[in-house]
């Protein structure tokens, strides 16, 4: 969901700028499911860029206070979002532990790295959503050992139905910066794509496993 409509925008037009956001549908990118995809999202190159990142880190601290209050830790999840969320973290006075996809193999097998005690409200910070299943994988973690958690704020969603029923299903609270949606809004207002690129872009959203199929 979407709090801030202009922060939507301007945020899809700062990840278009710095490239963390690629689009081209001539020659699509392969993720590591295997799909094939006109766009490739890669936002930890926010953190190269002082400007960006601090508008994103404001606008998600600014987003969880409005929406849930201060909580006592924030949560970021491994590895892509470890920087935003130490930031956000820094920005809000916070405390700040990662969850990484699984325990380790050896030492103490921490999942969750950094103070957390039992009963504490948590909001998880993400850079990406695709699926969901990483990112509620690391809520599934948090809980586990006995957090609060109240909700997750992202930089950015591809806005799949499937990604809103994980969510749905595991009744967690979803928000982000920007979606898809501004995202090709934006591309086609800076003239980043053309008409014809916009139909291919909705089409592969509508169906993204099968696209090229």
């Amino acid at each position: 969901m979407i709090l801030n409509k202009d922060v939507a925008k301007k945020t899809a037009e700062l990840l278009l700028q710095i490239n963390a956001i690629k689009l081209n549908s001539k020659n699509p990118f392969t993720w590591a499911s295997g799909w094939k995809s006109p766009i490739y999202c890669d936002n930890r190159i926010t953190l190269s860029f002082p400007d960006v990142r601090n508008f994103i880190k404001q606008h998600i601290s600014k987003q969880i206070e409005t929406l849930y209050g201060k909580p006592d830790v924030i949560a970021g999840v491994a590895t892509g979002a470890i920087g935003i969320g130490m930031l956000v973290a820094d920005e809000m006075g916070l405390p700040f532990i990662y969850v990484r996809p699984e325990p380790k193999k050896h030492g103490r097998g921490n999942q969750i790295e950094g103070l957390l005690e039992k009963g504490q409200s948590v909001v998880v910070v993400e850079d990406l959503i695709s699926t969901g299943k990483s990112s509620l994988n690391a809520v599934d973690a948090l809980i586990s050992e006995g957090a609060d958690v109240k909700g997750m704020l992202a930089i950015f969603s591809y806005g799949f139905d499937i990604s809103t029923q994980n969510f749905k299903d595991k009744n967690v609270k979803l928000h982000t910066l920007s979606d898809y949606s501004y995202l090709l809004e934006q591309a086609v207002d800076t003239n980043y794509i053309d008409k014809e690129e916009v139909n291919t872009l909705k089409n592969w959203r509508k169906d993204p496993e099968n696209w090229m199929q």
